[in-house]
């Protein structure tokens, strides 16, 4: 959450916590399993809710308004993030709260590339970035909807600057001893549960200019926002808002300067451990060297080929002994961007996920006691840690740290389509037709029949770096489900990015796909329908899309745009 800036800044500030609770019909939403029946006898589930909240202002009793114009925050109600705090605010009563839903019009279209990684508007933390039709996504509601036999996804994304909301409480707020917790309640029952809606007849809508459905969402929204209690609080009573003003270790080594797309949101990069080309050197030698495996010869790079985008060309990768891994080998690039990590995410971070293909049984099949003796009785190896870590002690822990910094190196930004952007190329009519194609959304209720592709691969990354069910039922793997067990993850692998799609065949979690062409075949007529389908899928009807021969040709001849030259094999 960004500091404050308010006029005149006061010694004495009070401060209100807004705890914001979404409920169904009075009680509070399951994000994970819920099912609710709306007046209009649908049942339905919510499987995402996030919002932006700015522009908060208080009238004082005088009825003059204290503004706070650069505050804004992040509401994600499916991960729990639900409490925003205003700070340095006068200790006074005041009569009225108002707070805006959405930004207002020069952030929403400001460039999403300034905006550091912690920030609000970052799109890769809020997922709420519209990209090339620029702007943000206000709110966005999905889930599922079913009544007898039909069912569908629906993905309600409310945008553009006539849809700003403006949420008003007429509840007195007394600051004047004590600071203030406000507990917000958001009944989405009101905003889904109309008896004369029907979310099977209206399953989405992206706020273009017209749509009566954006429009209702927006009235709706607005009133159904209200104060539930209001609390005093002794601003004496905890410390756990209080910043951590532990100082970083000192840099070891010349800093590394990492390159990014221009158009690139700034990315979390380790603070512990600074870049640093000594480390990234030290991590691109392991990660090619043999070492780390039992036998000597399985490295990182026997399975993540660089002319493949770091990815790897056989449909099961080979471990130990020439024994084919479980699942296809995922490419290695914009990982400083990603924040889990495997098809099935069940590692929170690089620094952990590179340890685990050392020890794993069926991969390199080694453990790290024996690889940091290996590594300490090398003739090369204790100097390459002594100038990168200060000391030649090696442990597990500077193996990770020195892999992690090589891979987070490796960023992918220069293709076709990202020079064409910068006006230094052109697409041709087939790669403009598959662009257009790819981010228009398929909702034929507004006359729009397009690949809907962007949902998860949009931004500068192509990839929303969320699981997904994506429709591929078959087989016995069940992805996200077999690390958290929950029936609601089954089916949701990790959405890789679109950027060197040429290069990293064989598609998909289990290699089921060998071109491009079956790709599409699969998402435009090929879904298998389960609960946890995406809901950005299951709004598409059954059948398929429709797309011509034609228009799977434009995405493909789109899709090749984004091959970077750098992962390309030299001629010969």
């Amino acid at each position: 959450m960004l500091g404050l800036i308010l006029a005149p800044l006061i010694a004495s500030a009070g401060e209100v916590t807004l705890e914001i609770r979404h409920l169904m019909n009075g009680s509070p939403v399951s994000f994970a399993d819920g099912r609710y029946t709306t007046a209009a006898g649908e049942e339905i589930s919510i499987t995402r809710l996030s919002y932006l909240v700015s522009q908060p202002a208080l009238q004082s009793e005088d009825e003059t308004w204290i503004e706070q114009k650069h505050w804004i925050s992040f509401v994600d109600a499916t991960k729990g993030k639900t409490s925003l705090k205003l700070t340095k605010l006068p200790r006074e009563r005041f009569l009225t709260m108002r707070f805006a839903l959405g930004v207002d019009p020069d952030r929403n279209h400001s460039d999403p590339a300034q905006y550091p990684a912690n920030h609000p508007l970052n799109p890769v933390l809020n997922n709420l970035h519209w990209d090339w039709q620029q702007g943000y996504i206000f709110v966005a509601l999905e889930g599922h909807a079913k009544k007898g036999d039909t069912s569908s996804g629906y993905s309600y994304h409310i945008g553009n600057n006539p849809n700003l909301m403006t949420v008003t409480s007429n509840s007195p707020i007394d600051l004047t001893r004590n600071d203030v917790r406000l507990e917000i309640d958001f009944h989405l029952d009101k905003v889904l549960a109309d008896e004369g809606f029907s979310i099977l007849e209206a399953t989405s809508t992206h706020s273009r200019p017209g749509d009566l459905v954006a429009t209702t969402m927006k009235e709706r929204i607005e009133s159904a926002i209200t104060v539930a209690r209001i609390y005093s609080i002794d601003p004496n009573a905890s410390n756990e808002d209080k910043s951590d003003t532990t100082s970083a270790p000192p840099l070891i080594g010349t800093p590394y300067e990492l390159k990014i797309g221009r158009n690139f949101p700034i990315p979390t990069l380790p603070s512990d451990y600074p870049l640093t080309n000594e480390r990234v050197e030290l991590g691109e030698s392991l990660f090619h060297d043999g070492i780390l495996s039992v036998n000597g010869v399985i490295s990182c790079a026997s399975c993540h080929l660089e002319s493949h985008a770091f990815a790897d060309e056989r449909a099961n990768s080979w471990g130990i002994d020439m024994t084919p891994t479980r699942r296809n080998s995922m490419p290695l690039f914009n990982l400083a961007w990603k924040s889990h990590f495997f098809w099935d995410g069940r590692s929170p971070s690089l620094r952990q996920q590179v340890l685990e293909p050392i020890e794993h049984p069926g991969e390199m099949a080694d453990s790290l006691e024996n690889v940091v003796n290996k590594l300490s009785n090398d003739s090369d190896y204790p100097a390459m840690f002594q100038a990168a870590y200060g000391t030649s002690d090696i442990d597990a822990e500077k193996i990770a740290v020195s892999l992690e910094q090589y891979l987070l190196t490796l960023t992918s930004h220069d293709s076709k389509f990202d020079r064409a952007l910068r006006g230094q190329d052109e697409f041709t009519e087939e790669e403009k037709r598959g662009f257009e194609l790819f981010v228009t959304e398929y909702d034929p209720r507004r006359g729009l029949k397009g690949a809907d592709c962007f949902h998860c691969h949009g931004g500068p990354l192509f990839t929303d770096h969320q699981l997904h069910n994506n429709g591929l039922v078959r087989g016995d793997d069940l992805g996200l489900g077999e690390v958290t067990g929950k029936k609601t993850d089954y089916y949701k692998f990790s959405t890789p990015s679109l950027r060197n799609i040429a290069l990293t065949a064989p598609y998909m979690h289990d290699s089921r796909f060998g071109t491009l062409e079956e790709v599409i075949e699969h998402y435009d007529s090929g879904i298998d329908h389960s609960p946890t389908l995406d809901p950005n899928i299951a709004k598409h009807p059954r059948a398929g899309l429709g797309l011509t021969a034609a228009d799977k040709a434009a995405l493909v001849a789109f899709l090749k745009t984004l091959t970077d030259p750098q992962f390309l094999p030299p001629p010969n």
